[in-house]
């Protein structure tokens, strides 16, 4: 341990300067430069304090051989927050009911925005300098200011700080806090965002005000999705601030359907070579979004190349590193119009602040390097005597006028008087008072009842650097009305003002608050955008567009290209039967069984219900055609009764001939039932009424036909078979053969009755609504038994076509049966191949033809005599006949 402490020791004085003699720890040597540049006030307590004053838009590589080259440009900014944490800190001072018993100091050095000059510093702050290397601000002078540093040598005349506000970069906070962590001394950053300093076991004393990065991602995420810009560029430079944002941001963006177009690290020495290779890539690619994560140094160099290339139609998003930097608007002209940016929370105003920053006199310019350097910047003139060692271009320098010490704030303007934008400088403020409120909450500490061993309490005035980080990790306080809480990780809840760089009419700029991001609401409603504010580049009415393919439109999906980014795709429409109706779906959603998706693909609506309706063309026509044939059939009717005298009614079995009318007749109406919507008891109905109704027909067909037949059979020597062909039998056979038929037809209703069905297999886009015969055996008895009966009456008919009578129904007979078989063998394959509708429409087709087909061909030329040539209606005609059968034709 204790080689361990000397080596310790040695790294120590390697940057402070400061290097304790062997065996001792109480004798300190100086060895490096003093080092003047730095702020300090005595205190009970004195709070180091670490800001980029200076920084160096490009590094010089170290050799080590030679003293680097110091950071010369000055960074009016970071002397405003530098003046509000001394301007905080007086406040306390002031304050009789906040810290009484306790005076806070501060030591604040430069940074430079650089690990070893940061490092260096911050030793210093833990360490201490001789005396003679003070440069002090109203410092009060104690001959007893000696003390014991934190780190174990002696300080000469100076507090040591056990807790550091400070750094504003993540990659020079996370440095500091490798080199610190073992002496537990706490530091509050109040602008390193990085989501890696989280991570308490590898940073357990780090706390900050500013939100942490992972927060800043997922508003850029939303941010860049609200607008539709799904393909954008990335860039950053070479830190770790800025690789652990772009590897969030990617990590992040698959979850919103986000593509990075490009990624592209530069480095911070941004030479030629590193300008051109960034831009170059910008040129080539697509997207017009582009989300940079870098420092406020770094974006001068690419809109200085981005002016020189006249690269214009850019939509820069703005990481909160630069996102209110006002200082680029004069350097880039109107590049960044209708830039986006979301800055860390504003603070309405800080009481007292601005009257604080604009009461520099000459005497305390005199006393500060840092102040007069800004003087003599700001006034472009020299003062006599001046302390500043920073010049601006050495040649110019001297070459300008004495300063007067008159010169006007009011005449010049400077980001360090600007006190509308207060972020970062709000943040200075809060750090401040989170290690107030835990010296108070350490004040307050009763013993026996304190936190620590045995519940002893620390020594507001003489504590070490993990007792006061204890009381840190577990204050809450309230600043300006606003409550400051922080989370397991020492970070902040986030939230965040959205930024819109807008061109004034005199082309200067305003930052323009668009909308917030607040993480503590619910996800999906922390986003909130007033789009009608926002001023986009070039003054377009609306945000441009960035996407490597189109949305797909509703009734489309999403089709994946083969090794491109998933934001690169193809739309495809949605396969029959299936919808999608939001944009951008990646599959399409099959429609139920009783929809359909509608023309756009995009909804799914009722099916088309189908079958044969009384309203349709086809129904319209069929059902005439059938009332028309059963008018027909009684007019005959009416006809044969009323020329039921005649010789030609009389002749051909006039009983017969009337029930083959009415039963005719039934037929054209039994048509009707196949027509309207299916339902179940017509189901049942239509099909036994069709079968019962043919075999009532071709029945009496039978019947006409075998009594020609037998009456001339009769006439043979002998033959008595008439006699059992008398008026009762012909009814018998009628209603024997349609008996049979009735058996069948029960039989089938008994066992699998025909019944409604609601067909969507056939036809995807309807639902055929049609009666399923049930069983098939049953329905094909049915048309069975008709045609054996008709095979019988076509058997007989043709025996007896060639009898010699004028009025022989035989060859008629013969003639309607050829038709009724041609009907209904075309009906077969016609039947079985169609569907829906048109298989009723067929059906009823068969019934209507057939029907007809007997009517006329049995009836029509009987009428065509009655009516049109009475002359042949005689006894005459029909005397042979007569006679062979007369005792039986007599009714």
């Amino acid at each position: 341990m204790a080689l361990l402490a000397a080596n310790v020791l040695v790294f120590i004085g390697l940057f402070t300067g400061s290097f304790c003699t062997a065996g001792t720890l109480d004798s300190c040597v100086f060895l490096g430069e003093r080092e003047e540049l730095s702020l300090y006030e005595d205190g009970d307590v004195v709070i180091g304090g670490l800001f980029p004053l200076h920084f160096s838009p490009v590094s010089s590589p170290l050799t080590y051989k030679t003293k680097p080259p110091p950071n010369s440009y000055n960074y009016s900014r970071a002397l405003r927050w530098m003046h509000t944490m001394t301007f905080a800190i007086k406040e306390i001072n002031k304050r009789n009911d906040f810290l009484s018993n306790i005076t806070l100091g501060f030591h604040i050095r430069d940074s430079c925005n650089d690990i070893p000059v940061s490092l260096k510093a911050t030793l210093q702050l833990v360490n201490g300098q001789p005396e003679s290397n003070l440069s002090t601000e109203g410092v009060t002078r104690n001959s007893s200011m000696e003390t014991t540093n934190t780190l174990g040598c002696a300080a000469v005349n100076r507090r040591v700080s056990s807790v550091i506000i400070g750094d504003a970069g993540s990659g020079v906070s996370m440095a500091l806090l490798r080199s610190l962590g073992s002496f537990h001394i706490p530091l509050v950053s109040y602008f390193a965002s990085c989501s890696c300093l989280s991570n308490q076991k590898e940073f357990p004393t780090f706390m900050r005000t500013m939100p942490s990065d992972a927060f800043q991602i997922r508003a850029l995420i939303q941010l860049v999705r609200y607008f539709g810009w799904t393909w954008v560029g990335v860039i950053g430079v070479e830190s770790d601030y800025a690789r652990f944002a772009i590897q969030l941001f990617l990590q992040e963006s698959m979850h919103y359907g986000v593509c990075a177009a490009y990624t592209n690290f530069y480095p911070v020495e941004l030479n030629q070579h590193a300008l051109d290779e960034l831009l170059n890539v910008i040129q080539m690619k697509t997207s017009k979004v582009i989300v940079n994560f870098s420092g406020e140094s770094e974006m001068q160099d690419i809109l200085r190349e981005v002016q020189r290339r006249n690269m214009t139609g850019l939509q820069w998003i703005a990481s909160e590193a630069w996102a209110t930097a006002k200082s680029l608007w004069e350097k880039s002209g109107k590049l960044l119009q209708g830039t986006l940016g979301f800055a860390i929370q504003r603070a309405a105003v800080i009481p007292g602040l601005h009257q604080h920053l604009t009461s520099l006199s000459p005497l305390s310019i005199h006393k500060t390097a840092f102040l007069a350097e800004f003087w003599e910047e700001m006034f472009k003139c020299r003062l006599n005597d001046s302390i500043n060692t920073h010049y601006h271009g050495e040649d110019t320098y001297h070459d300008r006028k004495m300063c007067k010490g008159t010169e006007k704030f009011d005449d010049v303007y400077s980001p360090y008087f600007d006190v509308t934008q207060l972020r970062v400088s709000y943040n200075v403020y809060k750090a401040v008072y989170l290690v107030a409120h835990s010296l108070q909450d350490m004040s307050d500490c009763k013993d026996g009842k304190g936190p620590f061993q045995n519940g002893s309490c620390a020594n507001p005035k003489n504590f070490k650097p993990w007792e006061l980080l204890h009381y840190m990790k577990r204050t809450n306080f309230s600043v300006l009305g606003k409550e400051v809480n922080f989370d397991q990780n020492g970070d902040p809840i986030a939230y965040y003002d959205l930024m819109n760089w807008q061109e004034m009419s005199d082309g200067s700029l305003s930052l323009v608050k668009v909308g917030f991001y607040d993480a503590s609401l619910p996800s999906g409603q922390n986003l909130v955008i007033n789009d009608s504010m926002i001023q986009w580049p070039n003054f377009a009415l609306q945000a441009l567009q960035s996407v490597c393919s189109e949305s797909c439109p509703p009734g489309f999906r999403v089709a994946r290209r083969k090794g491109e980014p998933i934001c690169c795709y193809d739309c495809i429409p949605c396969a029959e039967g299936e919808v999608s109706n939001a944009t951008d779906s990646h599959e399409c959603s099959p429609c139920s069984e009783d929809t359909w998706p509608n023309a756009a693909r995009d909804l799914c609506i009722p099916k088309n219900v189908e079958f044969l309706s009384y309203y349709d063309a086809l129904g319209i026509l069929l059902c005439t055609t059938s009332v028309l044939g059963a008018c027909m059939s009684f007019l005959v009717v009416v006809v044969f009764f009323k020329y039921k005298d005649t010789p030609i009614v009389r002749a051909n079995n006039m009983e017969l001939s009337f029930l083959l009318l009415v039963f005719l007749a039934i037929c054209f109406l039994v048509s009707l039932l196949f027509i309207g919507e299916p339902s179940d008891w017509l189901c049942l109905i239509k099909f036994p009424a069709f079968g019962i109704s043919f075999a009532l027909c071709i029945s009496c067909l039978l019947a006409k036909t075998s009594v020609v037949l037998m009456a001339f059979r009769a006439r043979l020597p002998g033959s008595n078979v008439m006699k059992w062909f008398g008026p009762m039998q012909q009814r018998a056979s009628v209603l024997l053969g349609t008996a049979v038929q009735v058996f069948v037809c029960l039989s089938w209703l008994l066992t699998a009755p025909p019944h409604a069905n609601y067909n969507t297999n056939y036809h995807s886009s309807k639902i055929i609504i049609e009666c399923v015969t049930g069983s098939e055996v049953g329905f094909w008895c049915v048309l069975g038994y008709i045609g054996f009966l008709a095979c019988m009456c076509l058997v007989m008919a043709f025996l007896a076509r060639k009898l010699p009578d004028n009025f022989n129904d035989a060859k008629f007979i013969t003639f309607s049966m050829l038709i009724f078989f041609a009907v209904w063998i075309t009906f077969i394959p016609v039947y079985m191949s169609t569907v829906g509708k048109f298989t009723v429409a067929v059906h009823v087709f068969a019934i209507l033809a057939s029907t007809l087909g007997l009517l006329l061909c049995i009836f029509a030329p009987k009428c065509y005599i009655l009516l049109l040539r009475p002359d042949k209606n005689c006894k005459k005609k029909t005397q042979h006949i007569h006679s062979a059968s007369k005792k039986y034709l007599n009714t």
